[in-house]
């Protein structure tokens, strides 16, 4: 009968292995993560990597549809109270503009309107975390001032045109701002300041030219339609904000489950390899101790 020399050194060598699968074993039961090394799974590990960096860009996005979302909301409630202080204006002027008005309260409109101008210069520098929001690109400089040198007091945009955007994880572009010259300075016809400034000047007085006052008074609601158009761009790009965000939340959610599935540990299965591993295990301890023993040698166990 021929015997196998390495016998015993292949047992140890089973030995080890199943030592080796224990611990493996009992790693992932602990963990509930299957792969924790490329070695163990390549394929598994690769596509990990891939579903990490997929989730680490929608993480990103997110982050910055956080941020620029907040400053949308302040452009919106910014223009939104435009709005509601060119309706006053336009209000006063209406009145100022009937003739039944002395000298005095005609001043008093114009002192009026004058209040309501310096309140749309503040909104129209309205900054966000240190940013002015109706600057372009030119966030560091508070776009508008008004000089006084001039009858009417001219209003003047130190901004640029930049419009930023926001790129979505599927290649949309979303809108993030309007220059301030184009919300607040327009066209001749349709300026808020070029209005504003203008009414102020046509009652300080407290005389009334009244065909001027009426043309500027049409060039101010000319003026507050505009500013409700644009607010309208800026309201579009919040739901389209919000529509990629929520896009974006689902695609995480996806993202989260495929990677589960793909490194979550089989608990039931390893469970039952851990207990056939301690057996084998427990199996291979017994035959080496036997093959060890001087009473129970290899050669001892062979037919005379």
């Amino acid at each position: 009968m021929r015997v196998d020399p390495f016998y015993t050194a292949n047992l140890v060598s089973s030995l080890d292995q199943a030592q080796a699968s224990e611990q493996q074993l009992t790693s992932e039961l602990s963990s509930g993560v299957r792969v924790t090394s490329l070695s163990q799974d390549p394929v598994a590990s690769g596509e990990n990597v891939l579903l990490l960096n997929q989730m680490q860009q929608d993480d990103s996005f997110t982050q910055s549809a956080n941020l620029v979302t907040g400053q949308l909301q302040v452009a919106d409630s910014a223009l939104g109270s435009v709005v509601t202080q060119l309706t006053q204006a336009i209000s006063l002027a209406t009145s100022a503009n009937n003739g039944t008005m002395n000298p005095s309260d005609v001043m008093s409109v114009g002192n009026q309107i004058a209040g309501i101008l310096n309140e749309v210069t503040s909104l129209a520098n309205t900054s966000y975390q240190g940013q002015y929001i109706f600057a372009g690109g030119q966030t560091a400089t508070a776009p508008f001032a008004t000089s006084t040198a001039t009858t009417p007091s001219t209003t003047t945009y130190n901004g640029d045109e930049n419009v930023n955007y926001l790129h979505t994880p599927n290649g949309q572009k979303i809108q993030l701002n309007v220059p301030g010259d184009q919300i607040f300075l327009g066209t001749a016809s349709n300026s808020v300041f070029g209005s504003l400034n203008a009414l102020v000047a046509d009652y300080s007085s407290g005389t009334v030219d009244t065909t001027q006052a009426v043309k500027d008074t049409e060039a101010l609601g000319a003026a507050l339609n505009y500013v409700s158009q644009q607010r309208v761009t800026i309201d579009n790009s919040m739901t389209q904000v919000t529509a990629a965000s929520d896009a974006v939340s689902n695609v995480q959610s996806q993202l989260t489950t495929a990677q589960t599935d793909l490194m979550q540990a089989d608990i039931p299965t390893i469970s039952t390899q851990l207990a056939q591993t301690e057996a084998q295990q427990t199996a291979l301890i017994s035959v080496i101790a036997q093959l060890n023993s001087s009473q129970n040698d290899l050669f001892s166990k062979l037919p005379v």
